[in-house]
């Protein structure tokens, strides 16, 4: 078993609340940094059978804010694979954001979503178990 240029994986999560951190409900970026690594773990694990290690980031742009209330789509999707490390390249798209300034419960969804935060790391896994 071994990853595949290619492979991807998408999750979704709604941002609460409690994750603010700065006026305006704003967001701090180690939230989705966090999501990343979530996401880097499921590729590992679907592509090498191994949850694999994070080693770190090439590249990483916070391009727009993530708020409390909103909805985040992240993504990886594998772009290299060597013998043990693959490179990931991430993002994070705000698909639904809360509109507090219209009542306290309203949101809406945002068509095209907003990309907020772009990424692109390297995981690395044990060597194939298949070689021994």
């Amino acid at each position: 078993m071994s990853a595949a240029v290619g492979l991807s994986v998408v999750h979704r999560r709604y941002v609460p609340y409690g994750h603010a951190h700065y006026a305006g409900g704003l967001v701090d970026g180690a939230y989705v940094l966090g999501l990343f690594g979530d996401v880097a773990t499921e590729l590992c694990i679907r592509g090498d059978g191994d949850e694999g290690l994070f080693a770190g980031y090439e590249q990483v742009r916070f391009v727009a804010p993530v708020r409390a209330g909103d909805v985040v789509q992240v993504s990886g999707t594998v772009t290299r694979v060597g013998t043990r490390s693959r490179t990931v390249r991430f993002e994070c798209l705000v698909v639904c954001r809360g509109c507090p300034e219209v009542s306290v419960s309203a949101a809406r969804v945002l068509t095209p979503p907003l990309v907020a935060v772009t990424a692109v790391g390297t995981v690395v896994v044990p060597a194939s178990r298949e070689a021994g």
